[in-house]
């Protein structure tokens, strides 16, 4: 009883701290979404759809960076219908959530660093143009369909807030935030009970089937799946291909977001396995030709 005392206690402080993470980048971007649709009059979301053929481009690079709460936003703006799903996926795919400091607390040489984000980034770009340049093929001469937009999340949640875009964007922000403590709570409660030892030891080094596994443990909505990961790399457990595999489908919080905002149900489907495809064929590759072995150099 004193043991399963001490995992609830560990779980309920965790998860405060993984939602602690997320929220202000939440609120910035439902503040950004609530401005263009109650303030701009429609204008900058026409242009962000305009210019959205650079946005896995920016998506990319924007994911890099050493930091959770972009895909996040990413997914909040994918809801909203401001980005397109290429920009998305790109996101996805190249956010390196726990790996940097992981990586860099065990030594690893800087230039297979580099060489795993460069990786990740160029994964990330060329899927989401190519995605970006399939859907415009498959949407030809259906431009006039109706999508989904901000007014439409606004309408969902019930929220009424007209012109002060402030007020609207703190209630979606709330929605949300109390969703992600039960969510994350309950993942967090399932890791301590079952080990993340045993959660490591299901992935093993070998081509294919290490890219399978590792893709399966990417999908865990939680920094604790990307720790595993880059930690059985530090220690020479797993392979490059297998890492990348497990990364890239790793898109944090994102995911949780997706399935509880995003409408259809069937359309946060096609992501996640889009997202599980790229990720898995990408890790395959790398691990069957030289691209692993320079990666790990």
């Amino acid at each position: 009883m004193h043991e399963f005392l001490h995992l609830l206690e560990h779980s309920i402080l965790h998860t405060l701290i993984d939602t602690a993470k997320v929220v202000p980048f939440l609120f910035l971007s439902y503040l950004l979404m609530e401005f263009l649709e109650h303030k701009a009059g429609g204008a900058p979301e026409r242009w962000l759809r305009t210019s959205g053929k650079i946005g896995p481009l920016v998506g990319g690079a924007l994911g890099v960076l050493p930091q959770c709460g972009f895909s996040a936003a990413a997914t909040g703006f994918y809801t909203g219908r401001l980005i397109t799903t290429g920009t998305l996926i790109a996101v996805y795919l190249s956010t390196s959530d726990e790996m940097l400091p992981i990586l860099i607390s065990n030594g690893a040489p800087i230039p297979t660093v580099l060489k795993l984000l460069a990786t990740k980034l160029l994964i990330g770009v060329g899927a989401g143009f190519a995605i970006d340049g399939i859907t415009r093929l498959l949407r030809r001469g259906k431009e006039d369909a109706q999508e989904p937009g901000i007014e439409e999340l606004c309408e969902r949640e019930n929220c009424d807030c007209g012109d002060r875009f402030v007020l609207s964007a703190l209630k979606h922000t709330a929605y949300i935030t109390v969703f992600l403590l039960l969510f994350t709570f309950v993942l967090n409660l399932g890791i301590e009970l079952v080990g993340e030892e045993n959660i490591q030891s299901v992935v093993l080094g070998r081509p294919v089937l290490g890219s399978f596994l590792a893709a399966f443990v990417g999908l865990i909505p939680n920094c604790a799946s990307s720790v595993a990961l880059t930690s059985l790399f530090a220690d020479g457990v797993i392979s490059s291909g297998a890492l990348l595999s497990g990364l890239m489908v790793n898109a944090g919080v994102g995911l949780a977001i997706l399935f509880r905002n995003n409408r259809p149900v069937r359309d946060s489907l096609r992501v996640v396995g889009i997202l599980f495809g790229v990720s898995v064929v990408c890790g395959i590759l790398i691990d069957l030709t030289a691209l692993g072995a320079w990666i790990a150099m």
